[in-house]
């Protein structure tokens, strides 16, 4: 019986000894921290265990990158190539851009925020240190083809700050000389609001400011003629303005604004403004 079971594994079952239930735990116990690290390394892309590397057989990781591998093979790294197949930080490099076309790239950048003169673009461009010669080209170029407009520039300003601010002609005039705006230029965009456009927008002003306004009549009168001022406009308008406005507010404002002489008031302030 013995000589058959040693023929069986070619050698006698005493060449092996027989494993005790201590020794078989002890020997899973050592094994299966093994077998639990190599699970644990190929679920999580790392090393398996025993410090394996690429060239000992690591495993991959899910986007192909072997651990431990040569650094320029990651994703992202410069001297991996990119889709067009060009590398990283290596490779062709783009071509340096002429000074005319960083010119036109800062004009429209200034443009996509708001409509822009002439000399504010040219301002910005000496600013950018762009040279007078690629300056007047550009602009220029982009006068032909109407991407800026000085005259419809001066026209929008005016008819929205007019009409959303309420700014009076002097004002409007300040603004397009701090544009840049040629004088002839604006005098003509200006010529939209007139005397009585100038009257009208003072009264709309002054009525909605008396709404919420409180104090004395004198202190309200004072407050709202500067406000006008303030708005540009001339010293006659806004004491006229704010003085029929109060005559049509109570009976109190209305005996302060019949004691005022609107004419003589104006007089003396156009005075004290030359």
């Amino acid at each position: 019986m013995a000589g058959r079971r040693g023929a069986r594994s070619g050698r006698g079952w005493d060449a092996i000894p027989p494993r005790t239930g201590a020794g078989m735990a002890a020997d899973d116990d050592a094994a299966e921290p093994r077998r639990a690290s190599g699970r644990r390394g190929r679920r999580s892309g790392g090393e398996p265990s025993g410090g394996g590397d690429a060239h000992s057989g690591g495993y991959p990781h899910r986007d192909g990158e072997v651990p431990g591998g040569d650094a320029d093979l990651r994703p992202g790294h410069p001297g991996r190539p990119d889709r067009d197949g060009r590398a990283r930080g290596g490779g062709r490099s783009e071509p340096p851009r002429s000074e005319s076309e960083v010119a036109r790239e800062i004009c429209l950048r200034q443009l996509a925020v708001r409509p822009r003169t002439r000399a504010e673009l040219a301002k910005v461009l000496t600013r950018k240190e762009i040279s007078e010669e690629v300056i007047s080209e550009v602009l220029d170029r982009y006068d032909e083809v109407g991407i800026i407009d000085d005259a419809a520039f001066a026209r929008a300003w005016v008819s929205s700050r007019h009409h959303g601010r309420g700014l009076a002609r002097r004002a409007l005039a300040n603004e397009l000389r701090q544009r840049g705006v040629d004088p002839e230029v604006a005098g003509e965009a200006l010529e939209a609001v007139d005397d009585e456009a100038e009257a009208e927008t003072a009264r709309a002003l002054v009525d909605r400011k008396l709404r919420t306004a409180s104090g004395a009549p004198d202190a309200i009168f004072r407050r709202l003629v500067a406000m006008l001022a303030r708005k540009g406009y001339p010293a006659g308008v806004a004491i006229r303005a704010v003085k029929d406005a109060l005559a049509a507010r109570d009976a109190e404002a209305a005996e302060f604004a019949d004691a005022l002489d609107a004419d003589a008031l104006a007089d003396e302030a156009s005075g004290l403004e030359s």
